[in-house]
């Protein structure tokens, strides 16, 4: 099945062969996303608050790209470097999808800078 490469405008060069998005069949893949800033260095070295943030405003953008909205955000692949973020995280999480829950799951990991310590991929239902 073809896919389009969902990019929002201004996005960094990323560290790997990927595009932040990846659309078909209505359904956006967002890939793995850090608090990283347009030179790809981590942003807020070890506040998971300010990160997650951070992470979630940059995806937001590329559901947005796509023509949806955080409403149309169905899965979330959460990745933290310590349990102790979790709390923060999900502070942070709360308030990007108030209503209806995506469904999701959270694992403690490395991540592929030091000083990130929270990624989110995600999954949306966008439409034809």
């Amino acid at each position: 099945m073809p896919f389009k490469p969902v990019i929002p405008a201004g996005t960094a060069p990323p560290l790997a062969p990927y595009s932040p998005g990846a659309m078909a069949d209505g359904v956006l893949y967002v890939s793995g996303t850090l608090a990283f800033d347009a030179q790809n260095n981590v942003l807020f070295p070890g506040d998971a608050t300010a990160q997650t943030e951070h992470v979630l405003e940059t995806i937001k953008r590329v559901v947005e790209t796509a023509g949806g909205t955080m409403a149309d955000v169905v899965m979330n692949h959460i990745f933290v470097t310590d349990w102790a973020h979790y709390g923060a995280v999900n502070a942070v999480y709360g308030k990007y999808f108030p209503g209806d829950k995506p469904a999701r799951y959270c694992i403690q990991c490395g991540l592929v800078k030091p000083g990130a310590v929270v990624e989110i991929a995600t999954v949306a239902h966008i439409g034809r």
